[in-house]
């Protein structure tokens, strides 16, 4: 399936199913909308299933790990060879993530999309848990040119797209989105910055520490790669050639993936927002299957989730990426579920309404 036909079949989110939402919501045993914000998500998934009896029980972590020829510029604090040794984490369940799929009973998939590494499954531990899908071993350096071609970006999205409809149609109801890749906070503040049309200072910070010369190094290494790709703003797919990720793509796929099967994909930090401004450029009917997670430390990414008109559900001072925002936000989720579908309403509990 092309990228023309997958935007072809996204529609909007079913507003009957929400107002329907709401008036049980009102129904509830409890002060109006006493518990804020769990109601509009419940109601929100209410939209996107299309029922008043949404299920997210069967969840699903997809991280994305690319490599970045950025790095030779100098832009992060830690060497790219993290990349590779982190994915090897992953797969012995010793990260962030897994401890925090753990708690919300996620699965944890682990897709290399273009690491420098060449990993072998057979040989890891957990191996069947890597889903080799290497567009290249790492970008381009994006501060002299295009990051990857247009063919290769499509193709990171377009996997993306296919891995996630593979988790839906095997039960995943519910999707969250990571990434690994040293340096990938280059290419997604280069992707803020163009997208939303905000400056550099606004858009760039520390990513995984840097110092102040740094920071300015880094920020001078996105201007001078937007100054040399002149990326495309209307063209969601230019601006992810020019300067994105190979992860980063893959992560708009799954965004794409479930507003195209009507599934809520619960995005993390400011990486997965990337993705989500490059899939928002493709087709902007996706943003109301998006759930943020969290908003992280970085300082673009409120600028971000503004931009997308997301509330994000955490704020927690995190920065760790690998999906660590939206696996601990799904356990919030599930808990506005059980409230919307579990919780007596006044009449059923045999409690007097509010007089009206």
């Amino acid at each position: 399936m092309g990228l023309k036909e997958i935007v072809e079949g996204i529609g909007q989110t079913d507003g009957e199913f929400v107002e329907k939402a709401r008036e049980r919501t009102s129904q509830l045993v409890m002060p109006t909308r006493a518990l804020g914000r769990l109601h509009d998500i419940s109601e929100q998934l209410c939209g996107i299933y299309k029922t008043l009896e949404p299920s997210i029980n069967s969840k699903a972590i997809l991280v994305m790990a690319g490599d970045h020829g950025v790095v030779n510029e100098g832009v992060s604090a830690y060497p790219q060879v993290i990349t590779g040794e982190m994915v090897r984490t992953f797969l012995k369940n010793g990260a962030g993530i897994n401890v925090l799929a753990r708690l919300v009973n996620a699965d944890v998939w682990v897709v290399d999309m273009g690491i420098i590494s060449d990993l072998d499954p057979a040989s890891l531990e957990k191996g069947e848990r890597l889903l080799i899908r290497k567009v290249a071993k790492g970008t381009a350096n994006l501060a002299k040119g295009p990051a990857m071609t247009r063919q290769e970006a499509e193709k990171a999205i377009l996997t993306g797209f296919q891995l996630s409809t593979d988790l839906f149609q095997r039960g995943v109801e519910i999707l969250g989105t990571g990434d690994m890749g040293i340096g990938n906070t280059t290419p997604s503040a280069a992707i803020g910055t163009v997208l939303t049309g905000r400056s550099l200072e606004d858009m760039v910070g520390r990513g995984t520490g840097v110092d102040d010369k740094g920071l300015l190094r880094k920020r001078e290494t996105i201007r001078r790669a937007i100054e040399v790709n002149r990326p495309d703003r209307g063209d969601g797919l230019d601006v992810l050639s020019k300067v994105g990720g190979f992860e980063i793509g893959g992560i708009a796929g799954c965004i794409l993936a479930g507003a195209y099967h009507s599934r809520p994909v619960v995005i993390d930090g400011f990486i997965s927002t990337a993705g989500a401004l490059v899939a928002d450029a493709i087709c902007p009917e996706v943003v109301d299957y998006v759930f943020a997670g969290h908003r992280s430390e970085e300082p673009g990414h409120k600028i971000m989730l503004d931009y997308l008109g997301l509330n994000p559900i955490l704020d927690l001072g995190m920065r760790l990426g690998e999906g660590t925002g939206g696996a601990l936000a799904m356990g919030i989720m599930e808990g506005a579920v059980r409230i919307f579908q579990d919780m007596l309403t006044f009449e059923e509990a045999g409690v007097s309404d509010k007089e009206s």
